[in-house]
């Protein structure tokens, strides 16, 4: 599964701005909504998805 980036950055700013998070605070939120532990594991993935053009495991 591909996770969805524009999601991400709207939970993301949600939790920034309506819940008054850091924005790394706020980023791992967002991608522990979409099943990743922390935001660098999310970003994690995806660089490697970009450079790798396959599904990462």
């Amino acid at each position: 599964m591909i996770p969805d980036i524009e999601a991400f950055e709207e939970r993301a700013a949600i939790a920034e701005y309506d819940g008054g998070l850091s924005r790394k605070r706020a980023e791992d939120v967002a991608a522990q909504g979409q099943g990743f532990p922390s935001r660098q594991d999310y970003w994690a993935w995806l660089a490697e998805y970009v450079l790798t053009e396959r599904l990462p495991p």
